[in-house]
Parts: structure tokens; sequence; C-alpha cells
């Protein structure tokens, strides 16, 4: 029978899995078709890996061919269900429809408005407050503009793509309010090749949502673009690099059981394991880095953050660049948790086949119950040898969990994290902060039994609770592709990040 600790977390994860599923379905209803067959391809992503865990956790192991065979099902699905959404798309043909008819458009031409815009709208949340202003503008003495740039801007706007209705002095720019006129990314570049055409290169424009959930188009100067990072900040880049070579050093030698800086003259021995870490983050980093070339984005150098326990917690990385939109937000936000994932991945596969007698590290078996992704490849892949004290294994199993670890920290859907970033990217602003909150009350309430969970909630709430930046085109979504993808990524976190319970991996053979 199992114990109440283990049933009630096995029923947690259930629940767990079951809530987003559900939470998916009832967002994706009101979309009809399109919306249950993007739901449907979240589900096949999802559905063997948690056919794959409840059955482990039911004491059932799957083989390889299993698991495998499971990928393969799920992808044809996947690939199967891409093309009837496909398909469907062409048949309905997406378009946005109008906000309001003509004769409510001009009878809104005139009234005066109220609008408050939050960190939740505007493209610089770190630094704007909330404000009020009313009426359509009267002169140009109140808008910071001037007013042969102001009269031009005004000029870019027709009935075929956003129906201005209303400008309110913002900032150091303007805000328009109105009617929006077809599918969100065309008019977007409509808007802004006719905005480069009356007035250069010296303003922004930003397509958003406003606070009554209607879109509304904020004017910015461009020289309120992110700023290059100064030299002090690149000092300090260069001092947190240095500082996470020596905790990755000795991360490396309290895995080996002794303090490096006090036996220094050890360092061949810890000189793999700190490497393999220092491998992992430039991995990370590097990905970020592609995507971010590939889409013309400049990237901060990283700030590293060090750490004890596991050499690092990852890095810090500051967008230099306005982001076009949110699909560009999520590519570099996901790409660097995914190479430096699959690298961990292939580390910890290859350290798991290459243990057996002899191998350098002697871990005590109860260490492989720390992560239910871990324990389960374990089990898998060394049996019955999980059943013993100690478990001998190679050096890259260690390195590989490091890395998992990392990157599964990256990906907790808070602030600035990338999870955070990727949560921003696919489901909005407001959903993100509320992970953002819950992310906090978890690691809180996982702080009382991991002190690495106390350390982590510290670093998000002081460096990285806030959201990033509004994109200039903040209401095109990313397709349902990136969605599935960042539930994928968000499940194997959860997965890393879980532990077993004692008596649960004991029933499963992992533990003497």
């Amino acid at each position: 029978m199992f114990t109440a600790s283990e049933t009630s977390a096995t029923l947690f994860v259930v629940l767990a899995a079951l809530g987003v599923l559900i939470w998916g379905f009832y967002r994706a209803r009101p979309y009809g078709k399109l919306g249950l067959l993007s739901w449907l391809q979240s589900v096949t992503l999802m559905v063997p890996w948690l056919l794959f865990f409840g059955l482990f956790a039911a004491g059932i192991y799957l083989n390889l061919a299993s698991i495998l065979l499971l990928i393969v099902i799920s992808t044809g699905l996947y690939i199967f269900l891409g093309n009837r959404l496909r398909a469907e798309r062409q048949a309905t043909g997406l378009s946005q429809p109008l906000s309001k008819q003509p004769d409510e458009q001009q009878a809104e031409e005139g009234q005066n408005t109220e609008v408050e815009l939050t960190d939740t709208s505007v493209p610089d949340a770190a630094s704007s407050k909330s404000s009020k202003t009313s009426s359509t503008v009267q002169s140009a003495e109140i808008i910071p503009i001037p007013d042969e740039d102001l009269q031009a801007i005004q000029g870019i706007f027709g009935i075929d793509t956003f129906f201005s209705t209303a400008t309110i002095p913002y900032q150091e720019g303007a805000i328009f309010r109105g009617n929006l006129r077809g599918e969100p990314d065309a008019v977007y570049q409509r808007l802004c090749a006719n905005l480069t055409e009356q007035v250069g290169d010296r303003y922004r424009l930003f397509l958003v949502d406003g606070p009554e959930g209607k879109p509304i188009i904020i004017i910015l100067p461009s020289r309120n673009d992110p700023k290059p990072t100064t030299l002090p900040q690149k000092l300090l880049a260069v001092a947190l690099l240095i500082a996470t070579i020596a905790t990755s050093l000795e991360a490396g030698g309290v895995l080996m059981g002794f303090d490096f800086f006090a036996n220094l003259n050890r360092y061949q021995e810890v000189l793999p394991i700190g490497l393999g870490i220092l491998a992992i983050l430039g991995i990370h980093e590097a990905g970020h880095r592609w995507f971010a070339h590939r889409y013309q984005v400049r990237l901060s150098p990283p700030f590293l953050l060090p750490t004890w326990q596991i050499g690092s917690f990852g890095s810090l990385t500051r967008f230099e660049s306005l982001l076009p939109n949110r699909t560009i937000l999520f590519d570099i936000a996901l790409a660097g948790p995914a190479v430096s994932g699959i690298a961990s991945l292939i580390m910890l596969v290859l350290g798991l086949m290459l243990s057996g007698e002899g191998s350098l590290f002697q871990l005590p078996s109860q260490f492989f119950q720390g992560s239910m992704l871990v324990g389960t490849l374990a089990r898998v892949m060394l049996g019955s040898a999980l059943q013993q004290t100690l478990v001998a294994v190679h050096p890259l199993t260690i390195i590989g969990w490091i890395g998992l670890v990392i990157t599964a920290l990256n990906l907790m859907p808070a602030g600035q994290l990338d999870g955070g970033r990727m949560v921003q990217a696919i489901y909005g602003r407001k959903t993100a902060g509320r992970t953002t909150v819950a992310t906090l009350i978890v690691l809180a309430i996982a702080s009382l039994v991991n002190p690495l969970a106390l350390y982590w909630a510290i670093v998000i709430i002081f460096l990285q609770r806030d959201l990033e930046r509004p994109s200039l085109n903040e209401l095109t979504e990313p397709d349902d592709a990136r969605a599935a993808w960042a539930l994928l990524a968000l499940f194997l976190m959860i997965a890393t990040l879980i532990p077993l319970t004692p008596s649960l991996a004991g029933r499963l053979g992992i533990g003497g």
C-alpha cells in the first residue's frame, strides 16, 4: 500500500497535470475548431510523458523501445494535427474583425476618454508609473512631441489599418486609441513603414493591449531605446564570471568530499566537473545568442549567478534591442534551455551508460531520489544497481544532472527567467505575472526542506521579478507549435525538480 506522503505527492502531480490540460481546453474552446486542434497538439506532447511517469509511479517500468515508440506515436499525431490545423486555417482564413462599426467609430470621435496605463501596457515597465489623463488633445503644447511631428504621425493611420479616435499625451510621446482594422502583424508592418516614411527613425511604434482590452498605439522617441551595456556593467560581468569559475570548482570538490579552496593542490580532481558546469553554462548562453543574432537582437553580456551548491544558478541577460514581437521573445528565451537541456540529457545518459564498477564517483543510492526525471532514467538504465547502498557513476552523470538542474531552475515561470519570458510570450503579461507569484510561493514552501529553493527565490525577488518589457507588436501571439513546446519545457522542468518520496523510491527499487 502507498503511504500518505507518496499518495499526496502522486495526487498533486496528477491534479496539476490535469489542471493544465483542463485550463488549456477552456482557453482553446472559444476559438472553435482551430482552438481545439491546437489544444490537442499540446495534449499529444504531454500525454506520453504523463503516461510514462504515471506507470513509473505505479511500479510499471517501460523499456527504452517502449519509450521510443511513445515518442514516435506522439510525434506522428502532432504532425498530423499540425497539417489539419494549417488546412483549417487556409479554409477559414484568419483575420481580425473590426472592433467597431463605422457609425460607432464616428460616435466615439470627439468624446472625452479616460485611460489608466500600467506596466502591463507600456514599453518600459521598469520605469513607468500608472498615470491618468483624459480628453482628446486640443493643442500640441501639452504633448512633448513637436507639432509638426505629431501631425505627421497622425497621418500614418487610415481606415484600412488603425482608425484613430483619440490622442493622449504619454511620457515623451503619445497614445492613440482607436480601432484595429485587420490582422495585427500586417497592420503593424504597414504602420511602421508609414511612420518611417513620415518621420524617419526618430520614433518607435508599439501595438499593445489597452487597459480595456482594446488595441492601442504608443509612439515614443527612439532615444528611449534600451541602452548598451556600460563599462562598469561589463566589469561586473567579468567579476561574476571569475566568481562562477571558483564556485564551479568548489562544487566539484564538494561532490568529491573535500573543500577545494582548502586543498588547491587537488585542482586536477575537480577540473572535469568544474569545466563541465562551465560548458553547460556556455552552451546555454550560446543558444540565446544564436537566435538573438538570427533575429538581429542585441544581448548584454551574461551576468552569471555563482552559488556554492551547484556552481551557478545560470545567468541574467538583458535585451539591448526592442523585440519586434512575442514570437522572437519566445524563440530567444527557449533556445538557451533547449540546447543546454539536450546537452545535459545526453551527458546524463552517456554517464549512466558508462557507469559501473570502478567509476570515479560513489553516490548514495538515495541521491537518485532527488529528481523524478533523473531517478526514472537511472532506474531504467542501471536497474538493480540502484538497490545498493552506494552506486558507482561516471563523472558525466554528475555533470549532466547539474546541467539539468540549472536548466530547470531557469525554466521556472517567473519574471525575466527563461520560463517567465516564455510564459509572457505565449500567454501574455497578466498570466506571466500570476505565474511569477505562484512560483515564489512554491519556492517559499520548498525552502522549508531545501535551502537551494530559498536562495533561488531571493534571486528572483531582487533581480528577476519584473516582467520583460512589451514587444513592439504585443498583439500577435506565437503559433500553436511554440505553445506546445512551452508546455513540454515546463513539464520537463517540473519532472527534473520534483523529488521522489523515500517510500515510493523504495518500492521502485531506488535505495537500499
